[in-house]
């Protein structure tokens, strides 16, 4: 059972995402986590799932999309395998350790990143998220559109594509 979520809706059935898309998701899933380090000075288990899925979305940056300046344009994903054969026959990954080393790393520092700009863009929109806050402990959701012109009358920062 969740205490809270976030739902990111696409404007259309997609198969394709941008870098600048895959970004934007990163930060709304850091949201939560953001919100609790600048209100409560603290934080939870609560954005664990959340942490997960951003954990996710930058790996595969990184080692299926070559969407890192650092690693270059090479696909690190594991091998498919036949499906009559156990995991066990097949190798784990195609890289080194070395390799391995530098993709963490990697996926670390987009994570950051996406960690600084959300913390850069609720703390210059405090008055916004308070205001979310109040609103959200007297109603069970805020719809999308609510939510657009709460951001619209605060000034702008940053737009996120796809945060709604």
């Amino acid at each position: 059972a969740a205490l809270g979520y976030t739902q990111q809706q696409p404007t259309e059935d997609r198969y394709l995402m941008t870098r600048s898309e895959l970004l934007d998701r990163l930060a709304v899933f850091l949201g939560g986590r953001v919100a609790e380090e600048l209100v409560f000075k603290e934080i939870s288990t609560g954005a664990q799932n959340d942490l997960q899925r951003a954990s996710d979305i930058a790996r595969s940056m990184v080692t299926e999309y070559g969407m890192s300046d650092r690693l270059g344009l090479v696909s690190y994903e594991r091998p498919r395998q036949p499906m009559f054969l156990p995991e066990s026959f097949s190798p784990a990954k195609n890289y080194s350790e070395a390799k391995a080393a530098q993709i963490d790393e990697e996926v670390a520092r987009i994570v950051e990143e996406a960690h600084q700009r959300v913390r850069k863009i609720l703390s210059e929109r405090r008055t916004v998220l308070d205001d979310l806050a109040r609103l959200l402990s007297q109603k069970e959701s805020v719809p999308g559109e609510e939510l657009r012109k709460m951001l619209s009358a605060a000034a702008p920062v940053i737009v996120v594509s796809s945060a709604v």
